[in-house]
């Protein structure tokens, strides 16, 4: 019974990953690091196990995920440069609101990753998620007029209905 907990939580692929990104965080790559990369990922892997993620059923898009990937690097750079104008701007800082919008991503994995998708795009942030309700809380920092308001809303939008694309899409 011990055993069948023991090579459920065995995931070598994961412990490569974290081995990859502990010579990373060293900045080398050493037998050392390595080794050390190895134990630090099966410490992390049996004594800290993660929960299994809901990915059953998940099939990928691969052509929408590629443009949806230029096209959030393209919002991510003019997302930047909006937030760095706002900073620097000879003006007061702008109006901030809070928004709750509704998301129709039906698996969790998926609305995690909108969540992070949207968390790592300047100007807004995901404060809370009501996940039996499927709503979102967002900080968004510029409100000063209802067309921002409603270009952030649009935004949420287009995230939800891109992923939506790319993962949940009806299958025949």
């Amino acid at each position: 019974m011990h055993f069948q907990g023991f090579r459920h939580r065995f995931r070598p692929w994961f412990i490569v990953w974290l081995t990859v990104m502990w010579c990373l965080l060293m900045g080398d790559v050493s037998w050392a690091n390595v080794f050390g990369g190895l134990a630090v990922g099966c410490l992390i892997v049996f004594l800290l196990p993660l929960p299994a993620m809901p990915v059953a059923g998940i099939s990928i898009s691969w052509g929408e995920f590629i443009r949806f990937c230029f096209r959030w690097v393209a919002d991510l750079f003019y997302a930047s440069v909006k937030v760095a104008w706002l900073a620097i701007r000879p003006q007061a800082p702008p109006k901030t609101a809070i928004l709750e919008l509704p998301m129709r991503l039906e698996n969790e994995f998926i609305l995690s990753l909108a969540v992070t998708l949207y968390n790592l795009q300047p100007g807004g942030t995901v404060t809370d998620i009501d996940i039996a309700n499927r709503m979102l809380t967002i900080h968004v920092l510029d409100a000063d007029s209802d067309s921002h308001l409603e270009r952030e809303i649009a935004a949420v939008a287009r995230l939800e209905a891109s992923l939506i694309s790319i993962f949940e899409r009806s299958h025949p």
